[in-house]
């Protein structure tokens, strides 16, 4: 088993997939003293190699010559949703902690298998999105433990725009079984509200599709169709453990363009919350009136200011690197990734049966990421 101690120093990491998204995380790990990306791992191996040579990786090759490498203590998971939870256990079983892009998993027993297999091998799990770990959303957070609009009582977020057929050249897979706007948008807006208000108890939601296919509109196969397999729209109630409520909309189908909307409401102001898809943003809240005659006057928009790291994808390794480091709990944990996996399926289940549908999962208190913590300072 693969444990980082105090003298390792930096934390060798390996990537398995090397899709569009590993060049924000290249980029940003890169640039953190504290981990140093080893070898580049792909299905194909050229496009593994060209990934190297772009971000200066002194190795590239198979999945398997990640889970090889001597030097690997986190594997970097950025295969597809589908092939999350196969990567991540074969990471496991070669004595690898794992950092996995969302989701977690696509199906509860395969994701609770993981974990219980990353339990006993005595191996941490970290799961995206770590946006909600950046500046914007966790200064919100601070300002809400703070008191700063009383007690919160209710959320509402929207997530609403056309789709993605108007600019990616192979959208299908948007519009498949463990996708959607619910499993692809919705991690980072259920991620946002159990880190606020913790585990969710029970779900309904309603769905729709706007049409059974879809037609490409850029690059080669434009004017094809694909099927549309789940709902292109769908809107959620959650019940939060705490008492608190949220309503939150995910859509596909809009032409109005409204995504990033996350609103809190307590007894004693309503705070606006950054986009939960980028690490930061604008952060405000209104005050309640005491009193006012027959029209209420223009409400006043207090800011917030933004304290913590301005950073991208990889600041939730680096934190859970840090965390294995010292023995502390990391933030982004897979305990959460299983928890905003269970309620998207509740969902999902709610709106095929029309009836409120528990959630058996629960996660313990999420903590907020200190304003001081500094991915450029030598920790490890």
């Amino acid at each position: 088993m693969t444990t980082l101690s105090p003298f390792s120093s930096p934390v060798g990491i390996g990537f398995i997939g090397v899709g569009v998204i590993s060049d924000t995380y290249l980029e940003n790990l890169n640039s953190f003293p504290d981990v140093e990306v080893l070898i580049l791992g792909d299905i194909n191996t050229e496009r593994a190699a060209a990934q190297a040579a772009k971000h200066h990786v002194p190795a590239s090759g198979t999945a398997q010559d990640v889970l090889d490498h001597p030097g690997v203590q986190v594997v970097v998971n950025l295969t597809l949703p589908a092939t999350h939870v196969e990567i991540s256990s074969a990471a496991i079983a070669a004595g690898k902690h794992v950092w996995t892009e969302k989701p977690l998993g696509l199906d509860r027993e395969s994701t609770a298998a993981l974990l219980a297999q990353a339990d006993e091998a005595g191996l941490r799990i970290g799961c995206a999105p770590d946006t909600v770990l950046g500046a914007g959303v966790q200064t919100a957070k601070r300002a809400v433990l703070d008191g700063l609009i009383g007690r919160p009582l209710f959320a509402q977020t929207s997530m609403q725009w056309q789709g993605p057929e108007v600019f990616h050249p192979n959208p299908g897979f948007l519009f498949a079984q463990g996708a959607g706007p619910l499993l692809d948008m919705g991690p980072y807006y259920f991620t946002t509200l159990v880190s606020l208000f913790g585990t969710v108890e029970k779900v309904a939601a309603v769905g729709l599709k706007a049409s059974e296919e879809r037609e490409i509109r850029v690059g080669e196969k434009a004017g094809t169709t694909f099927p549309v397999e789940v709902p292109s729209t769908i809107s959620v109630l959650t019940q939060f453990a705490g008492g608190q409520t949220g309503t939150s909309l995910l859509s596909f189908d809009s032409p109005l363009a409204r995504q990033g909307i996350v609103e809190i409401h307590g007894t004693e102001g309503s705070l606006i919350v950054p986009d939960p898809n980028m690490f930061e943003g604008r952060i405000a809240y209104v005050r309640p009136f005491e009193s006012f005659g027959e029209r209420p006057p223009e409400q006043e928009w207090i800011e917030v200011t933004q304290k913590g790291p301005a950073t991208g994808r990889g600041l939730g390794l680096l934190d859970m690197v840090r965390a294995i480091h010292t023995g502390r709990p990391h933030i982004a944990t897979g305990e959460v990734g299983y928890h905003v996996l269970d309620v998207m399926l509740s969902a999902e289940e709610s709106a095929a049966s029309g009836e409120f549908v528990t959630v058996e999962s629960s996660v313990s208190e999420i903590p907020a990421v200190p304003a001081d913590f500094d991915p450029l300072a030598r920790t490890v």
